[in-house]
């Protein structure tokens, strides 16, 4: 009796900061964390490839992407809305 396990697709939701690339934007994402020694709150950001076929979009652009196929070596991630 097989088993079918289903997978979560990860879900983010970041700023645009390059449109330069053909079907390829670059989006930040911005955490905040806590110290766990401090308390202190800081910020960490991270960049990530994503891949937007219609290429509609603008730097400083808020975007939905979610986790899917590798599409090229870098790009992991779609535009969801």
């Amino acid at each position: 009796m097989p088993t079918e396990t289903k997978t979560v697709q990860r879900t983010f939701t970041g700023t645009v900061v390059s449109t330069k690339m053909t079907k390829t934007i670059v989006v930040r994402v911005d955490r905040t964390l806590v110290h766990p020694k401090y308390g202190k709150r800081y910020r960490v950001s991270r960049k990530y490839p994503v891949h937007a076929p219609t290429g509609t979009f603008q730097v400083g652009q808020k975007v939905n992407f979610v986790e899917c196929r590798p599409i090229s070596r870098t790009v992991r991630w779609r535009v969801a809305s």
